[in-house]
């Protein structure tokens, strides 16, 4: 039996009794998902495994699990394993926090994590964009960080692997994550000016100043997320335009 083969048994092992938020559709898949995505750009033996584990540490078991994960694959696969963890301490650091610091950890990792890490990302904001054109705005419910959060961390995670490297998997990245804002944005289009501060929850309220400390401190990232959503808009036009299209052709 192949190490690939045995790294699936193992992740099979470990998230038997795990489902995708939201949903029944056991874990497994999500991790199948991911490692194809590795091994589609062009990732390695080691780097596939590194996909099928990249949430055993976190989710199922913490130090003990980083450990077997070292005796059974070696170094390197545990190195991006736990790298691509946000934590696995217990109980987690809150959300934000924790966010903040994987944001910030992303461009200076290795180009294996990045891959494993770009990988689930993009699983993760196909799944969302899939799920988010069923049930629409009742899908934030599922994240801790509700709408405004999870666009936030995916639009800086964009930003920061393009910094690192550009590559056609960030860029795949870049398109889903811009696909999902022109979503968000024709469903629930509003001022520039965003919600009155009055109107925030305690999370968006956290989550609003951390921004503006993050782009204080970092101008160049703020920039980077102004032109993604520039490219969610001209998108958006395109695809409208098509439909007009579309339908002058059906009239």
């Amino acid at each position: 039996m192949s190490r690939f083969e045995n790294a699936l048994l193992y992740a099979r092992q470990l998230h038997a009794e795990q489902v995708r938020k939201g949903s029944e559709i056991p874990y497994i898949a999500h991790l199948l998902g991911v490692a194809s995505i590795v091994m589609d750009y062009g990732g390695g033996e080691e780097e596939a495994i590194a996909a099928l584990l990249h949430d055993a540490i976190e989710d199922q078991g913490g130090a003990p699990t980083r450990d077997e994960i070292q005796r059974r694959f070696g170094d390197r696969v545990t190195e991006i394993v736990e790298s691509c963890t946000d934590s696995w301490v217990d109980p987690k650091p809150p959300w934000l926090e924790r966010k903040t610091a994987y944001i910030e950890h992303v461009a200076s990792a290795s180009a294996s994590v990045r891959l494993v890490s770009a990988a689930d990302k993009l699983h993760n904001a196909r799944s969302i964009v899939k799920d988010y054109r069923e049930i629409g705005e009742a899908l934030w419910s599922r994240f801790k960080g509700g709408k405004a959060g999870t666009l936030w961390y995916y639009r800086s995670l964009v930003a920061e692997f393009r910094r690192a490297e550009l590559t056609p998997l960030v860029e795949e990245l870049a398109r889903v994550v811009a696909e999902l804002e022109a979503l968000v944005e024709k469903a629930s289009p509003r001022k520039r000016m965003g919600t009155p501060r009055a109107q925030l929850t305690d999370m968006q309220r956290r989550l609003d100043h951390a921004m503006r400390k993050y782009y204080f401190q970092h101008p160049e990232r703020r920039r980077e997320q102004e032109r993604l959503l520039e490219e969610a808009a001209v998108e958006e036009a395109l695809l409208d335009q098509e439909d007009g299209m579309q339908d002058d052709v059906n009239g």
